[in-house]
């Protein structure tokens, strides 16, 4: 038996898990949060789009109590280091990088403000110590982890077991 996630689902599930920095903080009245990106993929990709969906849905709303940072978008990994730098000097919440160029740009650039890292192996890649406790300051969706797989094989089990 296959079970299979939909496009739409996980572009779902991992902006919601990218929401979670913001989101986890109490929002304070009249207050902006400000939102820095580093990311290759352009602002209008779906999981950006599903990302700022899931932050409208947790009650960030852009324009009201939600600066992003469109310039971190559709940057050459060569840009990512200084766009890093940019972000920290100017006291942006949190962090969402994608890939590990930009992972690892931020990191470079601070070690206090959240970084969100998008990756396919980020215990892999050394950006976090393990997924259950990342340590520092990187926290975020992995894909391809294999620490993952006996978590992946109860949840195909569980599922398995619903469908019939």
């Amino acid at each position: 038996m296959t079970v299979t996630i939909g496009r739409r689902e996980l572009l779902v599930a991992l902006g919601g898990a990218a929401a979670w920095p913001l989101a986890a903080r109490a929002q304070q009245p009249g207050r902006i949060y400000r939102l820095g990106s580093l990311h290759s993929a352009p602002r209008d990709a779906p999981h950006q789009v599903a990302l700022l969906d899931d932050l409208r849905r947790l009650g960030f709303a852009e324009g009201q109590n939600l600066a992003v940072d469109w310039n971190g978008y559709g940057l050459s990994a060569e840009q990512f280091e200084q766009h890093a730098v940019e972000l920290v000097n100017a006291g942006v919440d949190v962090i969402v990088a994608g890939g590990d160029a930009a992972v690892r740009a931020a990191q470079r650039a601070t070690t206090s403000i959240p970084i969100l890292a998008l990756t396919d192996d980020m215990v892999g890649q050394g950006f976090v110590r393990s997924l259950a406790k990342p340590g520092g300051n990187t926290t975020g969706v992995t894909l391809l982890a294999s620490e993952l797989d006996g978590k992946r094989q109860e949840i195909l089990i569980e599922a398995a077991r619903t469908r019939r």
